[in-house]
């Protein structure tokens, strides 16, 4: 899942408006950001297999680290107690660590039985979605559209920027979901991957940043 991800970080910033986008998009991705420094350094794998599924070609090897729901719960715990220590905002630090647990369970709906319950054993779990490719779009598009018009509907933009800024976000999210979804398959080369990701989050991180510096909460 990409768009649904994100698409639950903007719909939050309705609940928890004092929580910033940025923080937002950084939680529901944390693990996605941590996995290629671990598919780096061989502590994960993953392999380029056009036709696992309909939708991705990647073979998710072994991720129990990042992708397992027992370490979902432990980095949700840290980034809660993270957010805590610098905001002294427990409610908050709360909904930043549900945020990040929220990425197993998105996951869970789309991938195939590939996702970990914990790195000490070899059950995997997963619903499959992606053997679909109209059903992975529809239920993307759903949860983005709705966590974008919650965004935009509780907020204003207080400069022209604000205002073009958001739809630059929403472009872009929509293009890089097309290219995955029908681009062609990536190289089967682990720093590529990790090249491709790295100025992918650093693109999206910052135009989180910039739309949210640029809006303001109702």
């Amino acid at each position: 899942m990409f768009l649904g991800h994100y698409g639950l970080a903007l719909g939050v910033k309705k609940a928890a408006p004092q929580i910033s986008l940025l923080t937002l998009f950084v939680a529901v991705e944390f693990v996605d950001i941590l996995w290629p420094f671990l598919l780096l350094f061989n502590v994960e794998q993953v392999k380029v297999t056009p036709g696992i599924t309909v939708v991705t070609p990647f073979d998710f090897v072994h991720y129990p680290y990042t992708h397992s729901l027992l370490m979902g719960i432990v980095w949700g715990l840290l980034a809660a107690v993270v957010y805590w220590f610098f905001k002294k905002d427990a409610k908050s630090a709360v909904i930043v660590g549900l945020a990040v647990l929220s990425h197993w369970f998105l996951d869970l709906v789309v991938h195939i039985a590939d996702l970990p319950l914990t790195p000490f054993t070899n059950v995997k779990v997963g619903m499959g979605l992606w053997n679909s490719l109209e059903g992975t779009v529809i239920l993307e598009l759903i949860i983005f559209a709705i966590g974008a018009y919650l965004y935009y509907k509780n907020t204003k933009a207080i400069s022209n920027k604000g205002k073009w800024g958001f739809w630059l976000l929403i472009a872009f999210f929509l293009l890089i979901d097309s290219y995955n979804m029908f681009g062609p398959p990536p190289e089967n080369s682990i720093p590529m991957l990790f090249v491709s990701f790295a100025v992918l989050q650093l693109i999206v991180l910052s135009l989180a940043h910039f739309v949210d510096k640029n809006r303001a909460s109702l």
